[in-house]
């Protein structure tokens, strides 16, 4: 009976194999690649992040520090003059900007709550099994496709005092139909509120769905045992397991709200008075239609600063506690 040996089998990739049956650690697996392939993964990313995040982010810094009108030829470096002159109640782009970041502070807080807990609550709803529930859930999402200029314009019409539609709705139903939805206060917020909300609802209702798919159902079938209510599988079960969902979407929400622009502007256009012009309204109209770019530059990283500061706060509220016996 013929006895066959077994040869060893060579790698494919032709390198010897190292004493002990193991690769040398110069030879390249064809599994993994080239070292370099993450990086051509991370190319497209770094080209777009470098071209109009990085070198945007450091040209506004170096034009903040200049007197920068790009009609003239000269542009005198005034070193840190452009933020010295936000907290100089003589200069003359003080009480512009700082109104405009409290009505930019007044929008954030009267919308943001709304713009956390109602869509959760659509979220939890859309997430039951009934019949048409992707229909609800598209109806829900379809405003958030439409751009800021067809919902300024149309909401502008819709709330316009006069000949509104909203004040016609109103005044059908036996209410007061001449509110000034647009031209006083307080109607003026809650209308950008209100828009707001109509508008992007959708959006962070969506990404609170994803959330709850991922929390077992396993977990209210434990709970319904127990005999615990819905305010109980809401407050134990569901927020925890949204946390970092919830993170997300209050940091985006407040960044997004803090932002706004398009609603004022085409709703309200800053009216009544001032009172809904927003600090990216000013900076906009003192950097592209008074060309002073330096000073708008400094006003914008200023509301960069507190931004980034609000966003860490989230953080350090929402961040999960540690136990005491837990070591970092």
């Amino acid at each position: 009976m013929a006895v066959t040996t077994a040869q060893p089998t060579r790698p494919s990739s032709g390198a010897p194999p190292a004493p002990g049956g193991r690769r040398s650690r110069g030879a390249t697996s064809g599994i993994h690649g080239s070292r370099w392939t993450p990086y051509l993964f991370l190319a497209p990313f770094l080209v777009l992040f470098i071209t109009f995040v990085a070198v945007p982010g450091v040209l506004g810094i170096w034009i903040s520090l200049h007197d920068w009108d790009f009609l003239l030829p000269n542009k005198p470096f005034v070193g840190g003059q452009n933020y010295a002159d936000l907290l100089d109640s003589g200069s003359p782009q003080f009480e512009p900007f700082w109104n405009g970041m409290k009505a930019t502070g007044i929008f954030v807080v009267i919308s943001v709550p709304f713009l956390v807990t109602l869509p959760l609550l659509l979220a939890i709803l859309l997430n039951r099994k009934f019949p048409g529930r992707t229909f609800f859930r598209a109806v829900f999402f379809a405003p958030f496709v439409l751009g800021v200029a067809v919902v300024g314009l149309m909401w502008r019409y819709l709330l316009d005092p006069s000949f509104g539609m909203v004040n016609g709705i109103l005044g059908a139903l036996g209410l007061p139909d001449d509110t000034a939805w647009t031209t006083e206060q307080p109607y003026a917020w809650i209308s950008l509120a209100a828009v707001t909300v109509w508008w992007t609802i959708g959006f962070n209702a969506v990404i609170y769905l994803a959330g709850l798919a991922d929390i077992p159902v396993e977990h209210y079938e434990a709970a319904e045992i127990d005999g615990a209510s819905a305010w109980q599988k809401l407050r134990y079960i569901t927020i925890p397991g949204l946390r970092p969902v919830l993170i997300f979407i209050i940091v985006t929400t407040i960044l997004a709200s803090a932002n706004m622009f398009g609603q004022s502007y085409l709703i309200t256009k800053g009216g009544p008075g001032d009172s809904t012009r927003t600090a990216i309204m000013e900076i906009t109209d003192l950097g592209l239609s008074q060309y002073r770019m330096g000073q708008a530059s400094a006003m914008s990283y200023v509301l960069a600063v507190f931004l980034a500061l609000v966003s860490l706060l989230n953080f350090w509220l929402l961040r999960e506690k540690k136990s005491k016996g837990e070591t970092s």
